[in-house]
Formats: C-alpha cells, structure tokens, sequence
C-alpha cells in the first residue's frame, strides 16, 4: 500500500512537467514565428469547438479551434490547426500568419504580443512548479512517516508518543 503514496504523486509530477515542456515548447514555436519575419495571408477553412469536463459538479471547458490554410515562401500548401483563437474569426475569412521557413506547419495566426505570451508561459510554468513541489513534499512526509512507523515496530500500541499531531 506504501507504493500508492509514491505512484500517483509520481504521476501527477509527470503530468506536471509534460504540461511544463509542452507549454514551453509552443512558446518558443510562437516567438521564432513571430521573429522570422515570414507572413503570408491564411484563409480559415474551419472554426470549432471542443469541450472537456462537465458532469457532476465539475465546470466546463470550451475551447475553439481555427484551421488555417497559407502558400509558403517555397510553394508548398500549408494547412494548420490553432487553438484559442479570436472568435471572430469564421470560416472564409483572411488572415495574416506568421511561420518560420523551415517549419511553416509550426504557423501562428496570433498576433505578435510576446509580453502577454511570456506572462502566460511563466504563469503556467509557476503553477507546474508548485505542483512538483507540493507532490515532492508530500512524499518526503509520506516516507518520514512510514520509516517512523517502520521503526516503532509493525503493531499499533507502540507507535504511541511518537508525535503524531493528532
């Protein structure tokens, strides 16, 4: 029973820090798009939604989705998928993208705004830290009271006076 207080905080860890790099690597995809220089006009082939969550008492999550379609610099036809943007964006309408020469496929269609990306990429990455950190300091805990248990013996009269805070 002991591995079950490792295993899910483990898990939420490593849930933790994949959020971590991929939030970090779509940060820098966006920024080299944006200094690349390279903008081309898009057209919206498709505007949806997703959601995610619901039932119970959990609230629900809407998230819209663009797919865009642009002609590269070298002629290739680039389609596209982008999450979060404007909702006033629709089907047919022209846009400006920003992509990078080697890897138009990494295209934005947001507009430049790299304090409001840098403020969003670090609050996120805040918030994976404190999840990491809680997760580890409760393991430690969870270790420290099982080696005092362990220690005290296997029974339970003589893990009295051990100073527990209950």
């Amino acid at each position: 029973m002991d591995v079950f207080f490792y295993a899910v905080p483990g898990l939420i860890m490593a849930v933790a820090i994949f959020m971590a790099v991929a939030v970090i690597r779509r940060s820098l995809d966006m920024n080299r798009a944006w200094s690349s220089g390279l903008t081309a006009e898009a057209r919206c082939l498709r505007s949806f939604t997703t959601t995610s969550g619901g039932g119970g008492d959990t609230s629900v999550s809407t998230t819209l989705h663009h797919v865009y379609e642009f002609r590269a610099r070298d002629g290739r036809t680039v389609r596209f998928e982008e999450k979060n943007g404007p909702a006033t964006i629709i089907e047919g309408d022209i846009v400006t993208v920003h992509y990078i020469a080697e890897r138009p496929e990494k295209a934005t269609a947001h507009t430049p705004s790299r304090g409001k990306l840098a403020a969003g990429t670090v609050g996120i990455l805040i918030f994976c830290t404190v999840i990491v950190l809680f997760c580890i300091g409760f393991m430690v805990s969870v270790h420290g009271f099982f080696s005092m248990w362990d220690s005290a013996g296997s029974g339970g009269d003589e893990f009295e006076g051990t100073g527990l805070p209950f």
